[in-house]
Order: C-alpha cells, then sequence, then structure tokens
C-alpha cells in the first residue's frame, strides 16, 4: 500500500512515478496482489494474509476495510449492473468473496468467506452464501476490524 500511495501522488511519468511503479510491479507479482496503482482506496486498508487479491482499477474502497486472500473485486460490462463497485467504510470481505458489478456496498458491513455479491448492501448488514443472503445485524462487524486508523 506505500508503494500504491506514492505511486499515485506523483506526478504521471516522472522519475519517482516510473520507479514507485517499478516496484509496485515487483511487489504485485511476489506477493500476488493486482490492486492497481489509480484505484481509490481509503485509509486503513488491511490485508489480512498473503494471497491473491484482486481489484479493479475503477473500484472505490472506503476507510478502515479489511480484505483476505482469494478476493475479487469485479467489473461487469453488460446487463442492468454493468460498471464497478464502490464500497463502504468498515467493510471486511472473507477469503473468495467475489463482488462485482456496478453495485454499492454500505458500511459497516461483513461478507462471508465464499459469498458471491452482484447486487446492493445496505448498511449494517451481512452477506453470505452463493447466491448472496442479505443478514441485517447492528454492529455487523464487530471483532472482524481490528486495525482502525482513527480520524
Amino acid at each position: 500500500m506505500y508503494f500504491l500511495r506514492k505511486a499515485s501522488k506523483a506526478r504521471v511519468k516522472s522519475i519517482t512515478w516510473i520507479f514507485y511503479k517499478i516496484l509496485l510491479r515487483r511487489y504485485s507479482y511476489k506477493f500476488g496482489y493486482q490492486i492497481p496503482f489509480n484505484a481509490i482506496i481509503g485509509e486503513g486498508f488491511y490485508i489480512g494474509h498473503q494471497g491473491n487479491v484482486i481489484i479493479n482499477e475503477k473500484a472505490v474502497i472506503g476507510k478502515n476495510c479489511n480484505i483476505a486472500p482469494g478476493v475479487t473485486i469485479g467489473q461487469t460490462v453488460r446487463g442492468e449492473k454493468c460498471g464497478v463497485p464502490v464500497i463502504g467504510d468498515f467493510v471486511w470481505m472473507g477469503t473468495n468473496s467475489i463482488i462485482v458489478g456496478g453495485i454499492r456496498i454500505g458500511n459497516d458491513v461483513l461478507i462471508a468467506p465464499g459469498a458471491f455479491v452482484n447486487f446492493d448492501v445496505p448498511d449494517h448488514s451481512i452477506v453470505i452464501g452463493n447466491p448472496g443472503k442479505i443478514i441485517s445485524r447492528p454492529d455487523a462487524t464487530s471483532g472482524y476490524i481490528d486495525f482502525i486508523r482513527p480520524e
């Protein structure tokens, strides 16, 4: 994340930008992360373990979100939900969960491992299963998001 943020803040095609982009690409291959430097990712982003994490370059991820290995945040190119997801604050995404389409994931949402989400999810919810099922619960991510960056 350090090199991702540095590359996104550097002036495009400057020596600094090229340096950080090369380091970002090297570490992407080394650790299995595909997170483009122009994705919008909020403060407090946390990847729990090493493993494949794929994020579309147009995705928007809010503050204090946790991602487990195998998560895919992707784009749908046709249909009524075409586009990329917008993910709110305090969202925990479990192992091998898939989030696709022009959808909105609310704040304080837990996406269970293996869940397939291609629909809007309201705030304070848990999504389980494939196809996903929404369970409303206050403090849905309580005990799951441990690394919170204060405001």
